[in-house]
């Protein structure tokens, strides 16, 4: 097997290297069409990569690494029964792994024949649509708690980065999911107490301390977790939503301010609102007013070229 790997690897010489270095030579432009294969070989590998490492598939993956290069050391000193055994296993190996592999390269050409092919490859989805339906996802989940009656504490991360409350508390890193947040939040629980931190479009950590707001800021009515929403709202731009344990009702702190007994539809508003129109809608407002200033500077110089040109005939 290994005469075999060899004999591949100088055909792969003589036929794609010395084929490029040839092509080369005669055309430069050809560079750019091996630039473009080098990259697109990468792109596959690292995405085969990633594939694999979120299936069984990557620990085998490791195993068939051992094997090759036992199977290459094994040559090298000499080891003739090692080697042959080794490149029996091997032969027959390449079906066993289809077999092995059946439910994860099903899986891949599944997703390959539907809209998930973009999901395949990691290119990410549109980050506008994603944040909304993260916000759906949060709202749906603050109605869940409300109705039993929970008490949570929702922080979402905007502008200013909020990574010193992160690190206080456990670490989860993970998609939002109304499931999970409702789960947090279950009482007796090890995370059920502190915050639910929310950044980069993820559930970045639960059991969060935030500084508390001071007696004079609320109501003496409101307890702990209105504080603190009120007080991480104070030090940064995020905004917090608090379900209170003893009514079910739900508030929303923003800029210091809380705004107490939110519904649903009035919630979503302000959520769309601060997080979504504000950060988007100020980017493609700023891409907008850029391509304008571009289009009137230019029509401006003409103006002003076609003023001076007339002073100029006059004169």
């Amino acid at each position: 097997m290994i005469d075999g790997f060899g004999t591949n690897m100088q055909q792969f010489y003589n036929d794609i290297i010395v084929g490029y270095l040839e092509a080369f030579s005669k055309n430069p432009i050809s560079l750019l069409v091996l630039a473009v294969d080098i990259t697109i070989v990468i792109f596959l590998a690292v995405t085969i990569i990633k594939f694999a490492k979120n299936s069984r598939a990557w620990q085998l993956l490791k195993g068939i690494s051992f094997l090759i290069i036992i199977n290459l050391v094994s040559y090298f000193l000499q080891l003739r029964i090692l080697n042959f055994l080794l490149s029996i296993v091997m032969t027959w190996g390449v079906f066993a792994l289809i077999v092995i592999f059946q439910p994860e390269l099903r899986r891949a050409l599944e997703q390959l024949g539907t809209n998930k092919f973009t999901r395949f490859f990691g290119i990410d989805k549109d980050l506008e649509t994603r944040t909304k339906e993260d916000i759906y996802k949060i709202i749906i989940a603050a109605m869940e708690l409300s109705k039993a009656r929970t008490g949570a504490l929702l922080v979402i991360e905007r502008d200013i980065q909020i990574k010193d409350i992160i690190a206080t508390g456990i670490s989860i890193d993970s998609e939002v999911s109304p499931q999970l947040l409702v789960n947090i939040f279950v009482p007796n629980t090890p995370l059920h107490d502190g915050a639910v931190v929310i950044s980069n479009n993820k559930i970045a950590a639960a059991a969060c301390m935030l500084p508390l707001a001071s007696d004079a800021d609320i109501a003496k009515e409101l307890g702990t977790r209105h504080r603190a929403a009120i007080g991480i709202s104070k030090e940064s731009d995020a905004i917090a939503i608090v379900v209170s344990e003893e009514t079910g009702k739900i508030s929303i702190a923003k800029d210091g301010t809380l705004i107490a007994d939110v519904k649903e539809e009035t919630m979503k508003k302000i959520l769309i609102k601060n997080i979504v129109t504000k950060r988007f809608g100020e980017e493609r407002i700023t891409k907008i007013d850029r391509l304008k200033s571009i289009k009137f500077g230019k029509e401006k110089k003409e103006e002003i070229e076609v003023k001076e040109k007339s002073q100029e005939d006059k004169a």
